[in-house]
């Protein structure tokens, strides 16, 4: 037996930053159903992404939406309100 005795750590949550967030990837499914972007079929989604309209990231093959690529697209799409 030793005699000294050992301290067990107990591990402390981190909370969440901002940069964990950003690595979440969303899935073309995904999006058409959180409605993150304005498509209404996965189809037409992934056709933009094909013909390089939307920005997105290809992971091994697999078409992928980060918080950065929705921000991009949804900017693509805004539109100066009409002065009165």
């Amino acid at each position: 037996m030793t005699a000294k005795a050992t301290k067990t750590r107990i591990p402390h949550p981190r909370p969440a930053t901002q940069s964990e967030a950003e690595f979440r990837r969303w899935t073309p499914e995904q999006v058409v159903e959180q409605q993150l972007l304005p498509y209404s079929s996965v189809r037409t989604l992934k056709e933009r992404c094909y013909r390089r309209v939307l920005w997105h990231h290809k992971d091994g093959g697999r078409i992928t939406f980060t918080a950065e690529d929705l921000r991009r697209n949804a900017e693509m799409g805004a539109c100066a309100p009409l002065s009165a």
